[in-house]
């Protein structure tokens, strides 16, 4: 990734030094505290506009590459030569460099969106395009109920801007016995999801031997994204929503959630578990 000279390090910081008035116990104090960073995340294709979401400006290059992966961009990471962040006055321009196959492609199905934090469907003009197939998993992951425990416990240690502020989602992969290899975080859990996968597709990792812990809950989006990767586990802190079941029932993909330190529940698939 090639970082332009002109970057201004605050903009690139994931977190800021406020301070804050607080109320505890019936007294007031000034305390120091930190909040995370949320800037505009220009994407910009061959020079050509093509994306806006708010986001936290850390692993900007596995960003670019599973944003653009998972939307349908780009077929391959190899698809995608270069990535360059300019800072502007209003936030961060990623200008991505794609191969000219894929970037016809790009040409003839492309749209605009303004994205809210994480936001799934902004910009979406049709119900066609909101709701997308969901690509098919595998059937070859095996896993005790222990690792799914193992990941969450390990997950705090490895929620480094979690702990210093608070505000962000983490996306983390775990191997079969729940062991976490991979986190990216971000104030989106979108973004946080394409940060990982952009990291695991860099990596080459085969997808088939582990699974994907989230600290959000379960969208349709997350799933969309998970299935395209040919994820076959989703293990979120919180609850699915029913389009997010649904899709999942389609995909052939376990979906896990409310996990907790002592439990969790199983919506779909619970052949995987157990």
């Amino acid at each position: 990734m090639n970082l332009a000279a002109e970057c201004d390090t605050e903009l690139l910081a994931t977190s800021q030094a406020v301070v804050a008035k607080r109320y505890a116990q019936g007294t007031w104090s000034e305390q120091p505290d930190r909040i995370a960073e949320e800037v505009p995340l220009a994407l910009i294709y061959n020079g050509i506009a093509h994306a806006v979401m708010l986001g936290t400006p850390a692993d900007l290059e596995d960003f670019a590459l599973g944003f653009s992966l998972t939307e349908g961009l780009i077929s391959h990471a190899k698809d995608l030569h270069d990535v360059e962040v300019v800072v502007s006055e209003l936030g961060l321009e990623l200008h991505l460099e794609i191969a000219s196959a894929a970037f016809h492609g790009f040409k003839a199905s492309r749209r605009q969106m303004a994205g809210r934090t994480g936001c799934g469907l902004c910009g979406q003009e049709t119900l066609q395009q909101a709701i997308r197939p969901v690509s098919k998993v595998g059937h070859t992951l095996q896993l005790q109920p222990h690792a799914l425990e193992r990941a969450l416990n390990q997950l705090p240690d490895w929620q480094s801007l979690h702990q210093t502020t608070g505000g962000v989602h983490a996306a983390a992969w775990a191997d079969l016995e729940g062991h976490l290899q991979l986190l990216r975080e971000d104030v989106g859990r979108h973004n946080a999801l394409d940060k990982l996968l952009g990291a695991l597709f860099k990596a080459k990792v085969d997808t088939r031997h582990g699974f994907l812990l989230l600290t959000s809950r379960a969208s349709h989006e997350l799933v969309y994204k998970a299935a395209f990767a040919g994820i076959e586990l989703i293990a979120a802190v919180s609850a699915p929503t029913s389009l997010a079941l649904r899709h999942a029932e389609e995909a052939g993909l376990t979906l896990v959630g409310w996990m907790r330190k002592g439990g969790f529940s199983v919506y779909s698939e619970q052949k995987r578990v157990g």
